[in-house]
């Protein structure tokens, strides 16, 4: 019977050296050029392009308001003109000239009349009435609250975007760790197994096993490291920095408790959601909509007012270059404007119907957003209660994988466990403390999207977040 004792050349990790090793490189970016979670939300906010095109569209709401103001405002303008007009007299027509005196005609001592008009005036306008401009206002006003949701709704999808790559590159590390320190076990394991066939205390089905298991580690390792590179790629791309460390949970790691328990809690906050408000104002816009198309058909009134004056002159001298129009002329006009369409060839009717029909498109859609909102906030807050759940479990299986690994290695010192035991026992306990930490971090991710779901993240649950982290 061949004797799987381990020799005094014979060695595996032991489990307080493995802890303390993973415990070194879990905690390995800690420092002062890690970078916690706010500082890179806020870097995030100055940088990334998505956001602040959203905050650069909002700002337009205000001056489209400004614009809309405007026509309840009165509006006035200034108009200038100028004229030449040259005309031939013919021979023998000279009776064009009349003597201011006696009254009597005269010849014309000029064979051609040059004329030049010129005139100048202000121009001004005001609605009196007029409901469409009013509902236009109104519509700029609503405008400034869906412009407002569009921002918050970016922000929420930013604070989201941020966390998950946060801790998607945290995720990537511990894998490359535990990768990391696997090979190393493995490495062990296969030297020790090597030196037991050479003194004849192990077969070479140990030695084998134990090198298909280190070549399937050192592949592991690989594909850990791209990964971590590719998740390192997306947060420097997010946050506009190269080499982002970001700085690790706090050990020992505390999940902080849900605000509430109770799912309907959660649902009945979302109508604070921006989706929610966004469709609420854009059912409001569209009514307006409504009243603007029966304004269309209906009185008008305006006030005008035109201050000018007109001068004239010419090339005949005194009293001819007088008598024939010449001189300086003021006027001033003030006028009411009134219109009312008698028929449009069925334009308004056609437009109402329209608008009223975009009204009830803006009802469902309302209804939709609310909808939404229920089922994505309950899809959001069960996702929460598994992930908190796993964690737990997660717990539990680190604990009993390290109880574990310590009686296969105490087994395989005594000869009643083999080299492949060993191996798969470390195996486990690698891939429970990846896990683990991978549901830590999906907890806290998920738990902004719940916040995300019903509308109610805002940029202090960041802050609420980064005090978990190493300091």
């Amino acid at each position: 019977m061949q004797d799987h004792r381990a020799t005094k050349t014979g060695r595996s990790l032991p489990l307080g050296r493995l802890s303390l090793a993973l415990a070194l490189a879990f905690g390995s970016v800690t420092g002062a050029h890690a970078q916690s979670l706010q500082e890179l939300y806020d870097a995030a906010r100055v940088y990334d392009a998505t956001y602040l095109s959203a905050r650069a569209l909002a700002d337009t709401a205000q001056y489209k308001l400004q614009q809309a103001e405007a026509l309840a405002r009165p509006t006035l303008g200034i108009g200038v003109t100028s004229q030449y007009q040259t005309s031939s007299i013919p021979p023998g027509e000279s009776s064009l000239g009349v003597d201011q005196s006696t009254g009597s005609s005269i010849p014309l001592p000029v064979s051609r009349l040059n004329t030049t008009t010129s005139t100048a005036g202000f121009n001004g306008k005001m609605a009196v009435y007029n409901p469409g401009n009013s509902a236009t206002i109104e519509q700029a006003r609503q405008s400034l609250g869906i412009f407002a949701a569009d921002l918050a709704t970016a922000e929420q999808d930013l604070i989201v975007r941020v966390a998950q790559a946060y801790f998607d590159v945290l995720a990537a590390q511990d894998t490359l760790t535990t990768s990391r320190a696997n090979k190393t076990a493995i490495a062990e394991q296969l030297a020790s197994a090597k030196r037991n066939f050479e003194v004849g205390t192990a077969t070479i089905t140990d030695t084998r096993e134990a090198q298909a298991r280190y070549d399937l580690a050192i592949a592991q390792e690989i594909a850990a490291d791209n990964d971590l590179h590719v998740k390192q790629v997306v947060l420097d791309q997010l946050v506009g920095r190269k080499g982002v460390a970001p700085k690790p949970l706090l050990q020992p790691v505390a999940l902080p408790a849900l605000p509430t328990d109770d799912v309907e809690d959660w649902v009945g906050q979302g109508a604070q959601s921006p989706t929610v408000r966004k469709a609420e104002l854009g059912l409001e816009v569209a009514r307006l909509d409504t009243k603007k198309a029966r304004a269309s058909g209906g009185l008008t009134v305006d006030a005008t007012g035109t201050l000018g004056a007109q001068n004239v002159r010419n090339n005949l001298p005194g009293a001819l270059s007088t008598s024939a129009g010449a001189g300086t002329t003021r006027s001033a006009t003030v006028g009411v404007s009134i219109t009312y369409p008698l028929y449009t060839g069925g334009a308004v009717s056609g437009a109402i119907l329209e608008k009223l029909k975009l009204e009830e498109k803006a009802s469902d859609d309302l209804d939709f957003a609310r909808r939404s909102v229920t089922q994505a906030t309950r899809s959001a807050f069960l996702n929460v209660e598994s992930l908190r759940a796993q964690v737990k479990a997660y717990e539990a299986a680190e604990a009993s994988s390290k109880l574990s690994l310590e009686a296969t290695q105490l087994g395989y010192k005594v000869g009643v466990r083999v080299n492949i035991d060993v191996l798969n026992a470390q195996s486990q306990l690698y891939t429970t403390e990846a896990q683990l930490a991978k549901a830590r971090y999906d907890t806290l991710v998920a738990g902004l999207r719940l916040r995300q779901a019903n509308g109610t993240l805002q940029p202090s649950d960041v802050s609420g977040v980064n005090v978990l982290l190493a300091k």
